[in-house]
């Protein structure tokens, strides 16, 4: 049998191959149009994931977040969930996955903004771009009370702040003592990170004391024979004996004429102190009766620390204490809050008579 090989002309065959080029071309541009069409839907998807608005607070308000030492990715993710502000729990997961947000766990306070994407949440967490706190304390008796309203202000509990501050060597290596401790601290704002343990704040502290008692300072106290604790130890006494700022540095002034000429401060508020009876309304003769460094009807000179921790307003009335010639001060019978003062023992019995009548009349014993 003979083989017929049959060919198509020139032309036939170039016409197959332009179509047949024609057939791959218009296959080349479906698939990059399907690739086309899934990546701008992807791209749309991660777009929508990361830039998205996620965070969704109550009234448009901040929403405030505290991840605690130690915590974990899983433990930040129930505290998000907890405070009901992120709208898409599953989209945030990713990003912080992709982000590896999980490795960097930062523990601190944070503050949620409503319209944040997932990517703005993400690096502020793991940024660890936290927001101070305020930190605010005065009117403070002694070192364990400020603890209990430090530890409701940063992380470290009140039980971490007052075992350091009764701890005998630790204080030492500050300068200070068990009784003189509460002459470290003055009552302000600061601004603190929310995760500062307990040495971090008597740090900061320390740091604040330092920068209070500068040289002009420290010279205004040496002016008046004090050091610095001695002015707190003085301010405390002035702070319990008065509330009106405006009349601290007359009463500083009384307790520096005692001290300049060997006088006995004779400070009620010491021996409320010395009791440690703070319901005492009325100082009575038993009362300065008792034992103790504290009781300034006994023993000359100040006390060995504060009887509180002094308030700013009362280290400066000290510090810029009134020059007179007052050694007497009674409080006023109009319950004013003011005091009478006077130069002489008769006036001072005088003023002290009318105060008395008053106690007694309101049955204050």
């Amino acid at each position: 049998m003979i083989k017929i090989e049959t060919k198509l002309p020139k032309e036939n065959r170039n016409k197959a191959r332009k179509q047949k080029g024609k057939k791959v071309k218009l296959t080349v541009w479906i698939v990059m149009g399907i690739l086309m069409v899934f990546a701008l839907a992807f791209g749309y998807w991660l777009y929508k994931t990361v830039m998205t608005p996620n965070v969704h607070t109550a009234d448009g308000k901040d929403v405030e977040l505290y991840i605690p030492t130690g915590s974990d990715y899983s433990q930040v993710k129930a505290l998000l969930t907890n405070s009901h502000c992120i709208a898409n729990e599953k989209s945030f997961d990713w990003v912080a996955q992709k982000k590896a947000y999980p490795e960097n766990i930062h523990p601190g306070h944070y503050v949620l903004k409503n319209g944040m994407n997932n990517n703005q949440l993400v690096n502020l967490l793991r940024g660890g771009l936290q927001t101070p706190v305020k930190v605010t304390f005065n009117n403070i008796r002694d070192v364990d009370q400020l603890a209990g309203r430090i530890a409701t202000q940063i992380e470290a509990d009140s039980a971490s702040i007052s075992h350091l501050l009764h701890n005998q060597e630790y204080i030492n290596q500050i300068g200070f003592n068990d009784r003189t401790i509460p002459a470290l601290f003055l009552p302000n704002t600061y601004e603190f990170y929310w995760n500062t343990d307990a040495e971090g704040f008597v740090v900061r502290m320390f740091q604040e004391y330092n920068k209070f008692w500068n040289k002009e300072r420290k010279q205004q106290a040496q002016s008046k024979g004090l050091t610095p604790i001695q002015v707190s130890t003085l301010a405390s006494i002035v702070n319990k004996e008065t509330n009106m700022s405006d009349e601290m540095p007359r009463v500083a002034g009384v307790y520096i004429n005692r001290l300049k000429n060997n006088w006995l401060l004779q400070a009620d508020p010491t021996l409320v102190f010395a009791w440690n009876d703070y319901s005492i309304k009325r100082v009575l003769d038993r009362h300065k009766e008792i034992e103790s460094p504290y009781n300034t009807y006994k023993y000359a000179g100040l006390p060995p620390g504060p009887i509180c921790i002094p308030s700013v307003a009362a280290i400066k009335a000290v510090l810029n204490a009134e020059d007179h010639h007052y050694f007497y001060f009674c409080a006023k019978e109009d319950f004013s809050g003011y005091h009478n003062f006077a130069k002489t023992l008769a006036e001072h019995n005088r003023n002290a008579t009318k105060y008395q009548q008053a106690l007694n009349q309101r049955g204050i014993r």
